[in-house]
């Protein structure tokens, strides 16, 4: 039987996933390149060309599909319920620090994933696999909103990730002290943001117009 194209797509996704995390362990000695991908399709037992057609995009492709590997992971851990009787903020809290754990030991692999996607035309993508994790995140915590609080939470979260990302990449302190500290800071502080919010608004929450909010901010109350 032939393979389709959608059937050819899937088992190429499939591969990308599969191979992500040991490209990962070889890009912390040989970066983000062909060395790694040999490297990693040898010790899965693929062929190197095969594992090639998996990554047209090269680099920036196989840190992508590191990054999706995390989220698998991270949905497969928290499936069972975990975080159910936990208030929002431990939620958000283990979530975060489960991908941070999942980087442990590969810190320079992860910044030579940071130095490729600040270049400017990987940027664009770098904030939209940012969002998608912070997307999972949220819907792994159970937030439901469609308004405009779904798009304000995963901005604030992706801003939290990253920096407390590249806090931890550098630290050497013991158990990752320092990197736990500035998440349950930043987390603080958006919670008391959120309280804020939520007293600006009032009755009137549902009416709430974000445009209008910021152009206050920006140019006064008149």
């Amino acid at each position: 039987m032939n393979e389709t194209a959608a059937d050819i797509d899937h088992s190429l996704d499939a591969l990308r996933l599969k191979l992500a995390p040991e490209i990962a362990l070889s890009a912390v000695f040989d970066g983000w390149g062909d060395e790694a991908l040999e490297a990693a399709a040898k010790a899965k037992g693929i062929d190197p060309a095969v594992a090639r057609l998996a990554f047209p995009g090269g680099a920036m492709d196989m840190i992508a599909a590191w990054v999706e590997s995390v989220d698998a992971a991270m949905v497969a851990h928290f499936s069972d319920g975990s975080l159910d009787s936990m208030k929002i903020r431990e939620k958000i809290r283990a979530l975060v620090w489960f991908r941070l754990a999942s980087i442990t030991g590969m810190e320079e692999a992860f910044s030579r994933a940071l130095a490729i996607q600040a270049m400017p035309q990987n940027a664009p993508r770098a904030l939209q696999l940012g969002w998608s994790s912070a997307d999972k995140m949220w819907r792994l915590a159970g937030d439901t909103s469609t308004d405009y609080n779904h798009y304000t939470k995963r901005a604030i979260l992706a801003s939290i990730y990253a920096a407390t990302l590249a806090v931890f990449v550098n630290d050497e302190s013991e158990d990752k002290a320092e990197s736990a500290a500035f998440l349950d800071r930043r987390i603080e502080g958006v919670m008391k943001f959120e309280k804020a919010k939520a007293q600006l608004l009032g009755g009137d929450r549902e009416h709430f117009d974000v445009a209008r909010f910021l152009g206050r901010l920006r140019y006064g109350y008149r």
